[in-house]
């Protein structure tokens, strides 16, 4: 938070609580840093419902309001649409991005500059694959990132945590976990991705560490440069 100026006096964040681990960690550390930071920050949990059978929105509202004092809810049918027959692209991607621009929506509505959300390190890594593999391109997820002319930003505070910190973190502090209901959980490129990493990650245990560290340690003169190279596609 403090490398990246996430928070600052008298702002009003929007914190996107999808039901999992990364979420509620995020939100219990937020609402923690909220009694002791030397600023006055105001925290809006929001979770978008998105239609699925079996929700679990009441029994997540239901712990939110009684640990942290409210939760907005808004019910969706952006998982039914997504994986409808009229759908053509890839159900996660489709859903997520509806989810997405929902949330930037209430923000506005809300008076909130800043939309918190729980990716982690491992999280930052896995985009990055996600992109080169699947995009052709070299892009990830940043701890903060501005939007509509700095009008948003979508911060990241636990961008630096490790997935498997996170999991400890929820186990010491009994926090819950509310299963993932999307019938595509586990069956994405960034499943795929995490599949082929943790494989790595078993081969050496300074990989991890190594992958993060590059993304802000880039040598530009030694990748291609389509505008100059004289051979800028493989063929």
């Amino acid at each position: 938070m403090h490398d990246w100026d996430m928070i600052l006096e008298n702002e009003r964040i929007l914190v996107g609580i999808s039901g999992g681990m990364d979420s509620q960690v995020l939100l219990n550390v937020l609402f923690s840093l909220k009694k002791r930071a030397p600023v006055k920050v105001d925290i809006l949990p929001v979770h978008i419902d998105a239609g699925f059978e079996d929700s679990f929105a009441k029994e997540l509202e239901h712990y939110v309001v009684d640990a942290y004092g409210g939760l907005k809810i808004e019910y969706k049918e952006y998982g039914l649409l997504a994986h409808s027959a009229e759908n053509r692209e890839n159900p996660y991607f489709l859903c997520s991005r509806l989810r997405r621009k929902r949330l930037f929506e209430i923000a506005k509505e809300q008076g909130c500059k800043k939309i918190a959300l729980g990716h982690n390190k491992d999280d930052i890594i896995e985009t990055l694959f996600i992109n080169i593999c699947y995009a052709g391109k070299i892009a990830t997820m940043k701890p903060v990132q501005s939007f509509f002319k700095g009008a948003l930003e979508i911060i990241r505070p636990l961008s630096y945590v490790e997935k498997k910190d996170i999991i400890l973190f929820g186990q010491l502090f009994d926090l819950p976990e509310f299963k993932n209901n999307c019938p595509s959980a586990n069956k994405t490129k960034r499943s795929e991705i995490r599949g082929l990493l943790e494989t790595l990650y078993q081969h050496n245990k300074h990989i991890k560490g190594n992958i993060f560290r590059a993304m802000s340690n880039i040598a530009v003169e030694y990748l291609l440069d389509t505008q100059n190279d004289r051979h800028s596609k493989s063929t």
